[in-house]
């Protein structure tokens, strides 16, 4: 019998890691914790630690980790690592086979390019680091041969239908997407959304910047952005149409007509176990469909006049560049503003395109220049927002 896959997991007490987690309970012949990283919740990685025994822990915030460190509360002989470079030891541990970005941002594409450097696979959770990285990441996993295996459930989805199919026969890729708790909304009353609403999500349980981004489609946008460079399709052939029962997870439409799509209830651990394991399968945490219950399932397009971030996000990736980088940097400074009661709810948008408005696009000759462009697209976004803004016309 094989040895358990050995996973580092970076975000181990947001929502996916909590459902990750989960899914290596169930199967833990299969699978084995070699280290788990977070920002700042060390009470909560000492618990992991405890449960799973977990060997490596790495703590971004350094004053958090210096707390944890004193605190006597992590296993004897658990190892902690300190900061970015802590993440990023973790990331290339020797033993370590299967690499989960799951922490909500960007501050995991260093530590997910260190991972890739030394030839790791990586189950990516973390849409937002080939959105501004996908050129870098994806010629880096190419060089190196690691797999880039999508663990977001949309992503998962065409993954799978994508299987023992020709990439010749691919003709367009349908994201799915719930349309939030605000899908039948009219203009009038978006302008009345407060953070309380946007933060309660109809299907699925997600931490509050997932949530935001689900209401005002941004968050399909990144996926869009992000199906691009897992799948090398431009964006012009990826398509959205609006599915409110969340149970068909995406679609690949293919030349002869015909739609593959794979379904399954909106619970985050079907994708998250599909990853990793694959190419094996195993018993399912949850509860899947009964077919002999009634199931209805609904289809129609999103309305980007309602959801201008999805229509924001399309531009991005058709003009490329840094554009992406900063369709994603300025969604984060507004909907920090969002919760933080700076903006209201349609400001959102307001910020995103008065941004892409004021960047100068170009083709990013390294990271540093990537890095360098996405510090000033946050820059630009918070004079944005300090300045007041006026409604999009489009």
């Amino acid at each position: 019998m094989s040895s358990p896959k050995k996973i580092v997991l970076l975000g181990a007490t947001g929502s996916i890691g909590e459902n990750t987690l989960r899914v290596v309970a169930k199967h833990p012949d299969k699978l084995e914790l070699l280290a788990i990283a977070g920002r700042r919740r060390w009470r909560d990685l000492a618990r992991i630690a405890r449960e799973f025994n977990v060997p490596h822990v790495a703590i971004y915030d350094e004053a958090v980790c210096a707390e944890a460190r004193a605190s006597g509360e992590f296993p004897a002989g658990t190892k902690l690592y300190c900061g970015l470079e802590g993440l990023i030891a973790v990331s290339v541990l020797g033993e370590a086979q299967l690499v989960v970005p799951a922490i909500v941002g960007t501050l995991s594409l260093k530590p997910t390019l260190a991972a890739l450097e030394k030839g790791k696979d990586i189950a990516l959770a973390s849409k937002e680091i080939l959105v501004l990285a996908g050129k870098f990441v994806m010629e880096t996993a190419s060089r190196s041969g690691s797999r880039m295996l999508p663990l977001d459930s949309e992503h998962n989805a065409i993954f799978q239908c994508l299987q023992g199919e020709r990439k010749v026969d691919v003709d367009r890729l349908i994201l799915t997407a719930s349309g939030g708790p605000f899908r039948d909304f009219s203009r009038e009353q978006m302008a009345t959304v407060t953070k309380e609403m946007a933060l309660k999500h109809p299907n699925w349980d997600m931490g509050p910047k997932i949530t935001i981004d689900s209401s005002t489609m941004a968050n399909k946008g990144l996926e869009l952005i992000e199906a691009r460079w897992l799948f090398d399709l431009p964006a012009d052939r990826i398509d959205v149409t609006i599915h409110p029962q969340s149970i068909v997870h995406s679609m690949v439409q293919y030349v002869d007509g015909s739609i593959l799509a794979q379904l399954c209830p909106p619970v985050m651990t079907f994708a998250i176990q599909h990853t990793l394991l694959y190419p094996e399968r195993a018993a399912g945490v949850d509860a899947t469909l009964d077919f002999s219950q009634l199931l209805n399932l609904e289809f129609r397009p999103p309305d980007e006049v309602q959801f201008p971030c999805l229509r924001l996000a399309r531009e991005a990736a058709l003009a490329g560049g840094i554009a992406t980088g900063a369709f994603n940097a300025a969604n984060e400074i507004a909907v920090e503003a969002f919760v933080a009661d700076r903006i209201g709810y349609l400001d959102i948008p307001r910020v995103i395109e008065r941004t892409l408005e004021s960047i100068s696009n170009h083709d990013p000759d390294n990271l540093d220049d990537l890095l360098a462009a996405d510090a000033e697209a946050r820059r630009i976004a918070g004079e944005k927002v300090a300045a007041g803004l006026t409604p999009i016309t489009k």
